[in-house]
């Protein structure tokens, strides 16, 4: 028989940290996260999504053995922006269907005590993270801040009565692959038409150019389905932890009058670096991520967005064409934009137009109570 109990001690929390390790160790494709920053996350003293939302984890266990964990995730900033009254599942991990039921049926007891009306995820933990079940693709690797599943998890949802909500794509760039010739054609026309400059990011101006990055992106996504915006101090962390990785070079920004109207921002894939690293820094990992820029070949298309008043121009194609040019230049071979909601119709077609091809759909769930 399968027990859920929430997670109370320094050594539960060990356990939950730890139990993907165990779970994926012979999974060719999982890429194991840094454990101290893993501890930071489940740390409300320095994890600033704390601040607005409370995280209860559980783990799951079998005569004496932990089979798996979860957790239920009550965010006051999501359910205050989309007007809903619910939580979400995250951090979701099962041996097999009967440790998955329990998992949910936890998860769905934890709402109910809240009052909370449904049951939404995974989300680890807002979809400003990685969110969503992989459905297929389940012979690649997972690129920087995307979730990584075994096949069976959209069933135990499904057989739990989970239903889906929405779907997100993720589009592949390949070195290969040459970028569709109507997308050079129409950068050309874009810069004659409307005259934007497009530059990328100051090195030397971080915090400004952070201020305009955090605006656009707030701007550009409000509207978006299940978009939350950063907090401040949710954003610094973030810019932080990027600063160590990202290539100013590879952060555009489109600017039309003298004002902003865009960005766009490749994030190389750091999973390339975290994967030979199995989660330590010490003794070895540390020389890994030292020559992180020659064992990184792959890019994350993270952020690409337009303020709605600039929209419609092509502007995004302009972006996207930029954005090839000085990745081929540098050596990048692949580059996935991820992700892309479904029903986002102009950018998946723009996409596919620029010669991306559609390759990995990661499906977020909902059971109403």
């Amino acid at each position: 028989m399968t027990e859920v109990l929430p997670v109370r001690s320094r050594s539960d929390l060990r356990r939950f940290i730890r139990y993907p390790f165990a779970l994926y160790r012979n999974d060719p494709h999982w890429v194991p996260p840094l454990l101290i920053e893993e501890r930071r996350r489940f740390d409300p003293k320095k994890n600033p999504f704390y601040e607005h939302a409370r995280i209860e984890l559980f783990l799951a266990r079998r005569a004496g053995e932990v089979v798996g964990r979860v957790a239920a995730i009550d965010d006051d900033s999501h359910n205050r922006t989309h007007g809903d009254n619910l939580i979400f599942f995250g951090f979701f991990e099962a041996a097999d269907r009967e440790a998955a039921e329990a998992l949910f049926a936890r998860v769905e007891a934890a709402a109910r005590e809240l009052g909370r009306t449904a049951v939404r995820g995974p989300a680890n933990p807002s979809l400003n993270e990685g969110a969503g079940f992989q459905l297929d693709a389940f012979d690649t690797d997972p690129y920087v801040m995307m979730p990584y599943n075994p096949p069976a998890y959209p069933r135990y949802a499904e057989a739990a009565g989970y239903r889906k909500a929405k779907d997100l794509h993720a589009w592949l760039f390949e070195r290969d692959q040459p970028l569709g010739e109507k997308i050079g054609r129409l950068a050309a026309r874009v810069r004659k038409r409307y005259a934007p400059v497009v530059r990328p990011a100051d090195a030397g101006r971080f915090k400004e150019e952070l201020a305009t990055l955090k605006y656009l992106y707030d701007r550009a996504w409000e509207r978006n389905w299940g978009f939350v915006k950063y907090t401040d101090a949710e954003f610094d962390r973030l810019a932080k932890d990027l600063r160590l990785v990202v290539d100013p070079d590879l952060v555009l920004f489109v600017e039309m009058e003298g004002r902003p109207a865009g960005v766009g921002l490749c994030i190389p894939d750091v999973n390339q670096v975290l994967k030979r690293m199995r989660g330590r820094l010490l003794p070895f990992g540390i020389l890994h991520f030292l020559r992180r820029r020659r064992i990184m070949d792959r890019l994350r298309l993270a952020i690409l967005g337009l303020l709605p008043e600039y929209r419609n121009r092509g502007l995004e194609a302009l972006i996207v064409h930029e954005l090839y040019g000085r990745a081929i230049a540098k050596g990048y071979r692949q580059c996935e934009c991820s992700w892309v909601l479904e029903d986002n119709r102009a950018m998946n077609r723009g996409l596919k137009a620029a010669g991306a091809r559609l390759y990995k759909t990661y499906r977020i769930y909902e059971k109403e109570l």
